[in-house]
């Protein structure tokens, strides 16, 4: 028997009821085909609402969510494809014939068959969407490692890091004088004594978020990725506090502060002294302290980032740890208030653009903009984003497992790594140069060409 082509429009309550069987709907084919005559042309307009109210008053919660989202599968299937045109390319037809017994060719259509998605949000109407279940819920499976973005990532966190010291120092020697520039007026600061300890206290909420995410990071499935957006993230955010710092200078918000400028005059000493930040990560527990860098909060910055990433990247069962990281959030915000350390309207900065960037981000991301028809603004626009997210294709699914798989793909990689520079560095004349960087690059357009193998 041939095989229909119709779109789902064009079916009779006889193909919608076959359509149930091949979806594990069958006990649910004589209700709504034989009892209540909904044809392909009706199905399309089915609403959960419609599900669960009379007269079709589905009973079994698991039977409503998943045949909505088949209907929804179809929506998308029929707003992609018109009405009469074959769907050889691609997944294959709607309908096949209802001959069971026919042997199929790789190029003859086949049933479509909606597989549920795994961890969709609920919504009380599915149709209320304009964008198909597909494209929002398609889980990124198989993504390669690329272990070099991940390593340039790393390098332009560790570069903005030190513009960022660097940074610090210079707008340490334009502190405005504090007997001619006092502390300017701060709703929250003029309200809230000054607490000693507060300020280490913030760094230790930093630190417990920190581990908590590099826990993540160990038994994340795609813990590369996740490094690679952290990295880039992070980067961006500094070289914007960076511009920030340099365009003005605010007065100290307290007088407990010891600051005045002009204390790094040479260039010397002002490397020196960006060494030291560098390498003590901004942080008073580390002894360092530094005056000037106020607008915005780089404490705040990361404190907040740690806890977008842990909820984002954690199970939405593990509510705890979510609540934890929020908490931390919030109380890492207010010690660093309390201390003095920053003025209000920096802290709220920090906390607003580290937050929106992260969500504009993994809204991209997510809705994958890079096969979108406008995908050429996005990479005008978020150049890093779409260098980093080229072979991501959707949501990242939170899968878990050992560490232990990666750590032969690593070694290869360090391996021939050192294979190609060791012979470079023992011959200095320009032919082994030439040759160690021809061999660097043939390693990476493999490395790009070549995704790693998924890991389960």
């Amino acid at each position: 028997m041939e095989s229909k082509m119709e779109s789902v429009d064009t079916w009779t309550c006889e193909d919608v009821e076959f359509w149930l069987e091949e979806n594990g709907l069958d006990k649910y084919a004589e209700l709504l085909t034989k009892t209540h005559k909904i044809d392909g042309q009706v199905l399309m307009h089915l609403t959960e609402k419609d599900l669960r109210e009379p007269p079709l008053q589905m009973t079994v919660l698991g039977d409503i969510k998943r045949l909505a989202l088949f209907i929804q599968e179809l929506r998308s299937f029929s707003s992609q494809t018109s009405p009469g045109v074959s769907r050889k390319k691609g997944s294959a037809s709607i309908l096949e014939g209802k001959s069971k017994e026919k042997k199929q060719s790789p190029t003859s259509p086949q049933r479509h068959r909606v597989t549920p998605v795994q961890d969709s949000t609920e919504s009380e109407d599915v149709d209320s969407s304009s964008y198909s279940v597909s494209l929002q819920r398609k889980q990124a499976k198989d993504i390669p490692l690329e272990l070099w973005k991940t390593l340039l990532s790393f390098v332009y966190v560790f570069g903005v890091f030190m513009v960022t010291a660097f940074v610090m120092v210079v707008v340490h020697d334009r502190v405005p004088e504090m007997d001619k520039y006092p502390p300017l007026p701060d709703l929250f600061l003029d309200n809230m004594p000054y607490v000693p300890w507060a300020f280490d206290a913030c760094e230790l909420v930093g630190l417990v978020l920190g581990t908590m995410w590099f826990i993540l990071l160990v038994f994340h499935k795609h813990r590369f990725v996740l490094m690679r957006r952290m990295f880039s993230l992070t980067g961006t955010i500094f070289l914007l506090r960076c511009v920030c710092m340099l365009i003005t200078s605010l007065s100290v918000p307290g007088k407990h502060l010891q600051c005045s400028g002009k204390r790094y005059g040479d260039m010397y000493t002002r490397l020196e002294r960006t060494f030291e930040i560098w390498k003590g990560m901004g942080m008073s527990l580390q002894g360092v302290r530094s005056c000037g860098d106020y607008m915005f909060s780089g404490h705040t910055t990361v404190i907040t980032l740690l806890n977008f990433f842990i909820t984002e990247y954690t199970p939405r069962k593990f509510y705890y740890i979510h609540i934890a990281s929020w908490c931390l959030n919030f109380f890492g915000i207010f010690f660093l208030l309390a201390a003095h350390e920053h003025y209000s309207i920096d802290v709220f900065m920090a906390f607003y653009l580290s937050s929106r960037l992260f969500m504009y981000y993994h809204t991209l991301a997510n809705n994958r903009a890079l096969m979108a028809p406008d995908a050429k603004r996005t990479r005008i626009w978020f150049p890093l984003f779409s260098f980093f997210e080229s072979k991501c294709e959707g949501r990242l699914s939170n899968q878990f497992e050992l560490p232990f798989k990666y750590i032969i793909p690593c070694w290869h990689v360090v391996q021939t790594w050192l294979l190609a520079v060791i012979p470079c560095a023992k011959n200095g004349a320009a032919s082994g140069l030439a040759g160690c960087s021809d061999k660097l690059a043939s390693y990476l357009s493999k490395n790009h060409q070549e995704p790693a193998s998924k890991v389960d």
